[in-house]
């Protein structure tokens, strides 16, 4: 093939040869036109030498373009590689061939590539000009193409030195990829190594960790089995941790401790600052610092039962003694809430229990039932009403009832009817003992206390209950109204208490009180109580008006309208008398006659 010569900078080997534009070579001397011929070859393979000691793709592709106007007299337009299926720009010439040239628009270049189906052939560009694509392949296998340019077509001899150059292009490619894809390999295999030696490492951190939360779970177990309650817990997370460990309640009262500093323990917190240590460690769901100590709840079914706490005011404890600590916690949880599921059980029996000996059960049962609980019925029992003003009979008044009943030293079955708690205790109650404890539990004075009579066998227990329940109504009917009633020290009133169901009762309070009732009743008035109140208060005025909370002269004229109502005389001594007993009945009984 013949043609003209691009006029590119640099250009060694013209179109037409090197003999000048015909193309014709010198034939004077053999040697020379042989060293003429073999001199680009050897520039070829000087070239592939350099292109094969390792460089990366961007490299090799710059010798190769920096070769082009050397070997061809072309122009190089730039060195495409196949990616992924697409042809992509992988090196552009160097500057200094490009010269003082327009650069040529190269946008469709790619799609030209792919056009070519793997073959080489013609490119066009938007400028016009000759272009052609030179396959760089190794191995059988299509890398990339080598895009050069010129003005005209160039001779055969420069499309041969293209495609001499392509070849070692292709093959440095192909080992720069290859040296790539084992540097790649080898950093994978280096990472994998790597990993593998973390993986290692965390599974030996993770079984060193999973003994120790096994050792943890042994120890609690044993102290679990040993039946040691709060004390086993707090020396089995003392053992485990090394750190002084606190178990107290939900409130903060100390229900065990382990290890030193027990004498620098201090007092209970304040309320409200226990208070906001619990929510903060409800709402973290983990341990919380507070004071010096890392503090964990025990909660069951979302109620926080107590805590326990490590006693580390430098913070050292870290995960190892947080599991510790949360393991604890779930076995103290589990342990109060054992407890408190046994004492609700043996509170049920024990109300259950009450109720069927009020309405008379079968001895030979109600003792079984009574030594199942923990209380014995032979010998001597009494029934005790109590009732607080203001408090409903609820579980809170109960238990306080109850607690200030062990309080005294009373062994007793608690159990509810009505508004009041009723006890059967075993042996004689004192008088007031019973009412101030419980008065301390509910921090009220405002209660009454009615103790039934002697009971010898169970049959007895009704009728006790009977005589607590009219020994509070008297205590409640009272001035004061509270504080402890017996019944067997109500002298006139158990007589009184016990005609509630006598006519002959109804007959002679509606005898001497019938026209104050009336008139009470149909204007509102209060002489009944007001007449009451001035025989409780042996008819002293000062007391009585302090009680009634009217003024002296208020009460001189209801007691003259109580004269003039009743037409009797509250001088004269049996007059006196039956009225006062009278009003005694009525308190007692609370007639409406």
């Amino acid at each position: 093939m013949s043609g003209t010569a691009d006029d590119t900078p640099g250009a060694a080997h013209q179109i037409g040869g090197p003999g000048g534009p015909s193309g014709k070579v010198p034939t004077t001397d053999a040697a020379c036109l042989d060293r003429w011929q073999s001199a680009p070859l050897y520039d070829v393979f000087g070239l592939a030498m350099t292109m094969l000691d390792g460089r990366p793709a961007e490299e090799i592709l710059q010798l190769a373009m920096g070769a082009v106007p050397r070997l061809t007299g072309c122009r190089p337009e730039g060195g495409y590689l196949l990616k992924d299926g697409r042809f992509e720009l992988g090196a552009a010439p160097p500057a200094e061939l490009v010269g003082g040239h327009t650069p040529r628009d190269m946008s469709e270049t790619p799609d030209q590539l792919t056009a070519l189906h793997g073959q080489d052939g013609e490119i066009s560009f938007r400028e016009g000009g000759w272009g052609w694509a030179v396959g760089m392949r190794c191995a059988g296998a299509l890398l990339g193409y080598l895009v050069v340019s010129a003005r005209n077509p160039p001779s055969d001899d420069a499309r041969f030195l293209a495609y001499a150059l392509a070849q070692p292009t292709g093959a440095a490619l192909f080992n720069a990829d290859a040296r790539r894809r084992d540097r790649e390999y080898a950093r994978q295999l280096f990472r994998a190594i790597e990993e593998r030696e973390a993986a290692n490492a965390r599974l030996t951190a993770l079984v060193a960790e999973l003994e120790g939360q096994h050792n943890v779970h042994e120890v609690l177990a044993r102290s679990s089995l040993a039946d040691e309650r709060e004390d086993g817990i707090a020396r089995a997370v003392y053992e485990l941790t090394g750190f002084p460990t606190c178990v107290e309640d939900r409130f903060g009262n100390l229900l065990s401790w382990a290890g030193p500093g027990l004498a620098d323990a201090g007092d209970k917190p304040d309320p409200s600052v226990r208070e906001q240590v619990v929510q903060d460690a409800m709402r973290a769901l983990a341990p919380v610092r507070h004071g010096g100590r890392l503090v964990g709840l025990a909660r069951h079914h979302g109620e926080v039962l107590g805590t326990i706490a490590l006693v580390d005011p430098t913070a050292e404890a870290g995960r190892a003694e947080e599991f510790t600590l949360g393991q604890a916690c779930t076995a103290l949880a589990l342990e109060l809430a054992h407890r408190r599921s046994l004492a609700e059980t043996e509170l049920r029996m024990r109300r259950e229990l009450v109720d069927d000996l009020l309405t008379g059960a079968d001895e030979g049962g109600a003792c079984a039932r009574a030594e199942a609980v923990g209380h014995d019925l032979h010998g001597p029992q009494y029934v005790v009403a109590v009732r607080w003003q203001g408090r409903a009979t609820d579980d809170r008044f109960i238990a306080a009832v109850a607690h200030a009943a062990q309080k005294v030293g009373l062994r007793s079955l608690i159990g509810r009817r009505s508004e009041m708690a009723v006890l059967v205790v075993q042996g004689e109650p004192r008088e007031e003992g019973l009412y101030e404890a419980v008065a301390e539990e509910l921090g009220s004075l405002q209660g009454a206390v009615g103790i039934g009579g002697r009971c010898e066998a169970t049959a007895d227990i009704p009728r006790s209950f009977d005589m607590a329940v009219r020994s509070l109504s008297v205590r409640r009917q009272s001035e004061p109204p509270y504080g402890t009633t017996v019944y067997e020290e109500l002298g006139l009133y158990r007589i009184l208490a016990r005609g509630n169901d006598s006519k002959d009762v109804d007959i002679f309070v509606r005898e001497w009180l019938g026209p104050l009732l009336n008139y009470d009743e149909a204007h509102g008035t209060d002489l009944v109580r007001t007449l009451a109140q001035y025989f409780d208060h042996g008819g002293n005025y000062d007391e009585t008006a302090h009680a009634l909370a009217v003024h002296r002269s208020t009460l001189r004229y209801r007691l003259q309208r109580i004269r003039e109502v009743s037409g009797r005389r509250l001088d004269d001594v049996d007059t006196r008398f039956h009225l006062q007993v009278a009003t005694r009945i009525w308190k007692v009984s609370g007639l409406a006659l």
